[in-house]
């Protein structure tokens, strides 16, 4: 049976009263508007608005909220698969990201990239990826260019637990220590490894944290169902990235409310497994946070409801815009935009 989430990290643990409230509310937002875009997202696949599978974040928002609220502009974040919520974390609208899923001209890739590909520049999201692992290194490679060109920017690279047990994920961690290199890896250790028990195949309890030690790095698991505890951890990432100390190795603790896609019915999960991790809902987390350091009922519920608001707008906008036009499918394919094979 899978055990609840705690902490056990190296860094001292502060006080919750060190984050400012405009900060509080800011991460809080962003979790209720991951939740909210995702929950429309399944709501318009059920009806078949949304074609093909598409991976959801549901119960793991918190991660990408405390990420987001601790990166700077310019800072680049390489998903996976499962990146809605990156994606919508970074400042990306979600009528970009629920058109892109509905295949519409309004999407964020024109409709032509879908739920596993969104991608944008603008906003620091340089792609997601369904290749398992293959980001990892890629994300080395943008920290190594801003090293050598002495520019500021982190990369920061998210994965699932199953991908610690792919040679890039041991690959990229070894290069990103030998070079000193600006790079984060989060792992959002969500249990399971699609349908398989990541602790089934993994000869350690904690499939990354257990293995820093191989690459010279500290341990640090946190509760990534708490969004304040993933920013201040961050931070700290952050600032040993930037002033040349070298990579972070992350690991979050998280559980996903959904099956591993949208063909995925979850059955394979201990009775009563789900239920005890909704109890530690990131957002019924944080809305005691906030309750606790004085923020109202009626301060949240406004939040939720504009939130509402701009999720029912993005819909209705989804809705009403054409499909991709199959014109361009055969377009970007290459570097100067065309499609031809060419050796």
């Amino acid at each position: 049976m899978a055990k609840s989430p705690k902490q056990d990290r190296s860094v001292t643990a502060v006080v919750n009263d060190d984050i400012s409230e405009a900060k509080r509310l800011e991460m809080f937002r962003a979790q209720v508007l991951m939740r909210q875009a995702e929950q429309r997202a399944f709501d318009l696949f059920l009806e078949n608005l949304v074609k093909g599978t598409s991976h959801l974040s549901l119960g793991q928002e918190a991660i990408a909220a405390g990420v987001a609220a601790a990166m700077e502009p310019g800072d680049l974040s390489f998903c996976t698969y499962r990146g809605h919520a990156h994606t919508l974390a970074r400042g990306v609208p979600v009528e970009k990201v629920l058109g892109e899923l509905m295949g519409r001209d309004n999407g964020l890739m024109r409709g032509k990239g879908g739920s596993m590909h969104l991608t944008s520049v603008e906003h620091g999201v340089m792609g997601s990826y369904a290749i398992i692992g293959a980001h990892l290194p890629i994300a080395c490679g943008a920290a190594w260019r801003a090293q050598y060109k002495g520019q500021s920017d982190v990369s920061v690279c998210f994965f699932g637990d199953g991908t610690t047990n792919i040679g890039a994920f041991h690959e990229a961690l070894n290069f990103a220590v030998i070079w000193k290199l600006p790079v984060v890896f989060v792992c959002e250790n969500n249990l399971y490894m699609e349908y398989t028990p990541i602790s089934e195949v993994t000869a350690v309890e904690h499939p990354a944290a257990d293995r820093a030690s191989a690459y010279g790095l500290p341990r640090i698991i946190v509760d990534g169902n708490d969004a304040d505890e993933v920013y201040r951890t961050m931070l700290e990432a952050f600032r040993k990235a930037r002033s040349g100390e070298g990579p972070s190795l992350i690991e979050c603790l998280t559980y996903r409310h959904s099956g591993h896609s949208r063909a995925d019915p979850a059955k394979y999960r201990p009775e009563g497994e789900l239920e005890r991790w909704k109890l530690r809902d990131p957002l019924t987390i944080y809305k005691a946070r906030l309750r606790e350091f004085g923020v109202s009922e009626a301060d949240m519920k406004a939040i939720e409801d504009d939130v509402k608001r701009v999720v029912d707008e993005a819909t209705e906008a989804c809705k009403a815009a054409p499909f991709t036009s199959t014109d361009i499918l055969f377009t970007d394919v290459y570097a100067d935009g065309g499609w031809a094979w060419r050796n």
